[in-house]
């Protein structure tokens, strides 16, 4: 899948290794840029399949680029937007969870660009609709609401955080060395613990769990 991207980070050496790495793997990078505006800007000209940017960066080195990112997909919904964050934050990812409809968002703390295969499988995840969070994202919601999720085996907690993460329930089975069925009762059994709808649609079911997590 060749995807025209726009990134937007204001950390140079990062910026470049991001263009680099995206271009290696057959993306055309059509606009590079080192602030928020500048991403707005870009975005409204070249119309690009996907955007990748941080959510600290100029003019104010707050939340700009993030703002920009659900200001975009105010203004061009569906537009897929992957968030990259230095750090776990928790209500950026779930302001941009709330855009859209959630569909076609993803949350990456930047650590995870070094696996270059699974950081460009959730950039396609993305750009076809999906929702990707990170895993440590899910972890810091997941302690939020303790007591619900007490209801849960660890193995249950394992296979609800994989869920988040947007894999499908062939990855799941993959990563976890059981079959598919037996994921399937593992999701079955979440969902009924926890008054979840099932829903087959991946990026449906992840919202369904955030949903119940940020309550």
């Amino acid at each position: 899948m060749s995807l025209r991207l726009i990134v937007a980070e204001d950390a140079v050496l990062l910026r470049e290794g991001l263009v680099g790495l995206l271009e290696r793997v057959g993306h055309d990078v059509v606009a590079a840029v080192g602030d928020a505006d500048a991403l707005v800007e870009a975005a409204r000209a070249d119309r690009p399949d996907l955007i990748v940017t941080d959510v600290r960066m100029p003019p104010s080195l707050g939340d700009d680029g993030l703002r920009a990112a659900v200001e975009l997909r105010t203004e061009f919904p569906g537009l897929p937007v992957l968030v990259l964050s230095q750090y776990v934050e928790r209500s950026y990812a779930l302001r941009l969870l709330d855009s859209g409809g959630g569909a076609g968002v993803g949350y990456l703390l930047k650590e995870r660009v070094s696996a270059v295969a699974d950081f460009t499988s959730a950039i396609e995840r993305v750009a076809a609709g999906g929702t990707v969070v990170d895993p440590e994202v899910i972890q810091q919601l997941v302690q939020l609401r303790q007591d619900p999720l007490e209801r849960l085996s660890a193995r249950e907690r394992e296979v609800l955080a994989l869920i988040a993460e947007g894999r499908s329930n062939a990855s799941l089975a993959k990563h976890l060395f059981i079959s598919e069925a037996a994921v399937n009762k593992h999701i079955g059994n979440i969902f009924n613990k926890l008054d979840l709808p099932v829903d087959t649609e991946g990026h449906r079911r992840v919202l369904a769990v955030l949903a119940y997590l940020r309550a």
